[in-house]
Order: C-alpha cells, then structure tokens, then sequence
C-alpha cells in the first residue's frame, strides 16, 4: 500500500492563549494544542510569570468534561502536590514544576481517546491575583491496513439499474479516517443514476472508529478493462497521511456486435490430407449457444472449435458461425472461405511397363492435375535423369532398361507430392556379365560356388553343364536385367563347368576351369642317427652344433587359384616353400633332441665325432617337378652319393 503525508490547515500552527484577569497581574502562556499518539504519555506545559517565589503560589489543573464543566484533578501549594481522587486522571497524572523557569508541566501516561478533552492550568498568586491557560488534548490512532473486496458474480452491461462493485473497509482509526473510491485514476463523487457511494462509520469499544464504503455504479462495456481501488486518508500527529487498496477489476457480461471465423493450422496454404482446426468466436461475453455450419455440404457442428481430419477438395468452402445471445436472444453471424489445394495422382504414358528393342528410342510423358504450378522430374535409381514432364531415351541398351520414377511436386507447399513408375524393358540375345574368375584350384573334397549374371529380355533361361555333359542343378532368380544364378561344384577332379544363358534373340556362355590339388606330407626316421658333438670354443660361451638326423620328407603345396603370372611370382613361391621346410627341418631337430621321435632316449654323447653317414637329411618333393633336393640340418645341399 502506498502511504504519503497531505498538509493540515493546522500544522505548524501554534496558539497561545494569554489570559488575563479583570484585575490580574499573573500572565499564563499554553499551546492551543498536544497531539499525542494513544498510548503514549503527553505533557503539558503551563508557563506564568510572576513576581513572587514558587512557594507563595497555587496551582491547579482542570479539565474540560463532556457536558462543559471544569473537574479539577490535581493541585499544588506551598505544602505539596495533591491528585483529586476519583476522576479518569487519578491513577495517570503527575505534576512537575521548575521555579526557574516559571513552567510546570502536566504529564498523562497511556493517553486513551476518551482523554481528548481541555486542560486548565490555573495560577492564583496572593500577592499579584491569578490567572489561567487552556489547552486541547488530541490523540490519534493509525488505523489498520484497508481491504476491498469485489463482487463475487459477473456484472451485466444490460442492466438498467445501478450494480454493486464492491466493498472498502478500514478499521481501528481515530479520528475517523475517510475512504474515496477510484475508477482507474479518477475519483468518484455521487452522481444519480450514475455513481452511488454509501459510507457507514462503527465505533468500537475502544472508541476507535471503522470505516466500509460500497461502490455501485450503471456498468458499459468499457467496465471490463477498468481498475477500482480504495484511498484512505487518516490523521497523525503534525499532518495528513494516505494509503491505497489493491485494484480490482469486476467481470462485465456484454452481448457480441460482431463474430469472428478463423482456421486456426495449419498456418498458410491448405493441401489434401492436412487437419484443419476452425475457431468462431464472439466480440461479446455474455452467455451464448456457438454453431458452426459448412454451406457446401450443409453439415452443422454445435462447437466453438471444429477440428476436420484429412481433408480433402470437398472439405472446400464457406463456414459460418452464428453466436446466439441467451441474455437477449439475439443471433449474430460471421462467415470464412476454406480452400483445399489439391494434386491429383501422376499419370504416366506409357503405363506400368514398356519394351523396346536396341537401338530404338522412346518419348514418356508424365503430368498431375492440381490447383497449384506444379514441378516434375525423373528419376533412375534416385539419380535424376530430366527435369520436366518428358522423358526421352535414344538408342536403347541393355542400360537403358531399370525403372523410371516421374515425381510431381508444389514447391508453394512442403511434402505435397505424387509419383508414377515406368518399367522399361530392353528386348536382345543374353549377355553374360564378366566373371571375376573363371581359372579356379581347388583342394579334394571341397566345394566351389560359381555365379552367372545374365543380362536380357525376355529373362534369359541359365543352364549349367558340365565337359562330360552333366546338367548342374543351381539356385537363380530374376532381376531389373535378367538373371542372377549361382551353382555348387565339389570338386573331386580336374573339371571344366559351363554357365549357357539363352532366350528367343539368342545364346551366350563362359567357361569354368577348375583344376583339384591334393596336399601330402611324410616323415621317416633313419635308422641308426647318430649323436652331434657339442664342443666349447670359448672361455664365454659354449655352442651345441653338428646335431644331425636323417628326415625324409614328402610333401606338395597347399592348393591355390591358378592365374597367369609372371616367373617373378613364382620364384617367390618356391622361396616362400624352402623357408617353411627350414622352420620344419628346425622343430624335427628339437624334437630330436628331447627324444621324442625315431626311438631316441636319455642324454647323448656330445664328445663323439660327427658321422656323415648317420646325418639327418630332408627331402623335398614337389608335384611340379622330378628334382629332389636333400638339405642337412644346416640347410646345406647333400651330394646324392650321401643319401
């Protein structure tokens, strides 16, 4: 609540009363007023001037009452200070002076409102006569914080008759504070038939008063926006002070002067297939019954909100809403064109499927009907292949068969599109695609999987045989470009496998060579091997050498895919082969040593000499040639005379 300070006409003003008597020489000066806050103690001051001491002199305080009489309640001569029992006073006065000053002062503790009275000080001198000051008592109480309260219920603007706004309320001030009630930031006076304010004022027990003012007023239409407050003003010690109440605002019912249809999404341009959401709605707030109805089909929803699913070119049209008033029973109406933008589905010429021979040419066309420009393009395995409604295909190949896909879209709205396919077919003889190998080794026993792609319209009819005539059984299916098959060879010789693909224009084939290969390896112990002398030959380091066995192996390389090859490939190969039968030689000669072939046991003599009849020798064989090459455990070439 906002509080601010309002000038009184009376503050700062001081008053002093100088009395005199008829024959008086005691002058008496008092303020015309104390404001003291309830509760609090006041004092009074009484200032005189005479001549004589402060013992020759009779003081004396009286009050005020209510009916104009003077009760005295205290009193001071040269014996003493005396409080009058009985009064309202008794228990809450005292009195003190100061002969200097010529000043005694009267204090009241715990001031109550009921206190606001006059105050005499009377002076009686025996030497100089006497004389007397009055001053009034005020006393002041804040009051409380200020509640307003509006109307619980809506206010109609129909009403001919003045209608509640509501209620302000302050309690527990003194003096009585006073409530003026605001319409926005204009005051409002009593006006007839207009404004009506009627204030009440309760005085409690405790002499405080409280205050509740109601607001009525002839409501308009312009009411609904406004905001009523309450300001209290109250009185305080020195001056004015002001605080305001929390605004409210009441609900004011009006009939409609006009009704608003609108489609509320999709925002923009309608297409086939969208939700559409319509909303009517009323400039007015009084109570009312909302329809909505569609010319066009002469459909009819109670609803304020109408939701339409999937829409499509019927759904276009007039909607109108119409707002009955059940205060006046009057109708108003107001009405929106919706237009559903439509692309019919794309037509394609040729349909479905066409064939063509090479080399010939073939002119398509594909267009949609729709309400908008509209954007067509083709397109081949999602490449795009033209940029308008025509397509053109010359002098046609086996690569010009595959599906074309014609996509119309509008590009005024997002994801309204349609399609068509065209499946071209390319009649001629078969064409095997090339094999990625056709030159095929194989191990005994094992199996071959050969692939056949024939390309071809009519599909190509795939045969598989064998040199020996044989017809293979194989799996095959059809594709965009003809036939895809594959068959399973074991191989249990050297064989030759043909893949035929045939059809009404022709024939094609390409042949399978697969070549068997087999793997052996012997070894054999030679009788009588004789032991290897170990001797040192340093004070550091000693070697054990000149172990040697006799090892006769035979074996052939591991089968492999013969390809034409450069004689650089193969002497790799032979490389590669001699390096394994030196780790081979290697781990027959640990095992040797160990005893763990050809019957050798225990420790071995390492001081014997090396025999060169009881060496073991290696011996490799290959299937490719008649040479046989004998190696001793050091890779050494044995004359055949060892052997």
């Amino acid at each position: 609540m906002a509080v601010r300070d309002a000038a009184s006409p009376l503050v700062g003003l001081v008053v002093l009363f100088l009395t005199w008597g008829v024959w008086a020489d005691v002058e008496v000066n008092m303020e015309g007023r104390v404001e003291v806050y309830r509760g609090d103690t006041a004092q009074i001051a009484c200032m005189f001037s005479s001549s004589e001491g402060i013992g020759g002199l009779i003081i004396q305080w009286y009050y005020v009452t209510r009916l104009g009489e003077k009760q005295k309640i205290i009193y001071q001569d040269s014996t003493g200070v005396y409080v009058e029992q009985g009064t309202v006073f008794t228990d809450r006065i005292s009195m003190n002076d100061t002969g200097a000053t010529k000043q005694v002062v009267l204090s009241i503790s715990n001031v109550q409102v009921h206190d606001e009275v006059e105050f005499i000080c009377f002076i009686d001198s025996i030497g100089e006569g006497d004389g007397e000051g009055r001053t009034k008592l005020k006393v002041f109480e804040i009051p409380e914080n200020p509640t307003i309260e509006a109307v619980g219920t809506g206010i109609s603007s129909n009403q001919n008759s003045l209608s509640k706004i509501g209620t302000c309320q302050v309690k527990n001030g003194f003096p009585k504070p006073n409530i003026t009630w605001y319409r926005n930031n204009t005051p409002l006076r009593n006006v007839h038939d207009e404004v009506k304010v009627e204030t009440s004022t309760t005085t409690e027990s405790s002499h405080l008063f409280s205050v509740k003012s109601e607001l009525s007023l002839k409501v308009v239409k312009e009411d609904k926006d406004v905001l009523f407050y309450c300001q209290i003003t109250y009185f305080v010690p020195g001056g004015l002070k002001m605080t305001e109440t929390d605004r409210i605002n009441v609900t004011v019912f009006y009939p409609s002067t006009a009704v608003n249809v609108w489609v509320e999404s999709p925002k923009g341009k309608i297409k086939e297939g969208d939700t559409i959401e319509l909303h009517c709605r009323g400039n007015g707030n009084n109570p009312s019954e909302i329809s909505i109805s569609h010319e066009g089909s002469g459909k009819s929803w109670d609803t304020e909100m109408l939701v339409l699913e999937n829409v499509t070119l019927i759904n276009s049209g007039v909607y109108q809403c119409t707002s009955l008033d059940m205060e006046t029973l009057h109708d108003i109406s107001g009405n929106t064109t919706v237009f559903v933008n439509y692309l019919h589905p794309a037509e394609v010429k040729p349909e479905g499927t066409y064939e063509m021979a090479q080399g010939n040419e073939l002119t398509a066309t594909c267009n949609a009907l729709s309400s908008l420009q509209t954007h067509t393009a083709w397109f081949k395995n999602g490449k795009e292949v033209s940029k308008n409604h025509t397509l053109m295909l010359k002098d046609a190949t086996y690569d010009t068969a595959g599906a074309y896909v014609c996509v119309v879209t509008v590009p005024e709205i997002e994801g309204m599109e349609t399609s068509g396919t065209l499946l071209v077919y390319v009649q001629g003889q078969p064409k095997i695609m090339e094999a990625e190998n056709t030159e095929i080794e194989e191990n005994f026993e094992k199996t071959v999987n050969l692939t056949c792609n024939a390309r071809g319209f009519p599909a190509p009819k795939v045969i598989w045989t064998t040199s020996d005539g044989k017809v293979l059984h194989a799996s095959q299916r059809e594709t965009e470009e003809g036939v895809h098959s594959v068959v399973t060879v074991k191989v249990t010789s050297d064989i030759t496998v043909f893949c035929n693909a045939s059809n009404e224009h022709g024939t094609d084939a390409v042949t399978f060579n697969i070549k068997a290969s087999k793997t052996t390896v012997t070894v054999h112990c030679l009788p009588n091997a004789t032991q290897v002398k170990s001797t040192a030959k340093s004070s550091h380091e000693s070697h054990e050498k000149d172990l040697t066995e006799s090892v006769k192996a035979e074996t052939a390389l591991p089968p492999k895919k013969i390809k034409k090859e450069g004689s650089g490939v193969i002497i790799a190969v032979i490389i590669i082969c001699i390096l394994l039968l030196a780790i081979l030689g290697s781990v027959l000669y640990f095992l040797y040593k160990k005893g763990k072939i050809c019957g050798r046991s225990g420790k071995q003599d390492l001081t014997k000499e090396k025999s060169n009849k009881d060496n073991i020798v290696v011996e490799m064989k290959s299937d490719n040639t008649e040479e046989a090459v004998l190696l001793g455990v050091n890779g050494e070439k044995q004359p055949p005379s060892d052997q």
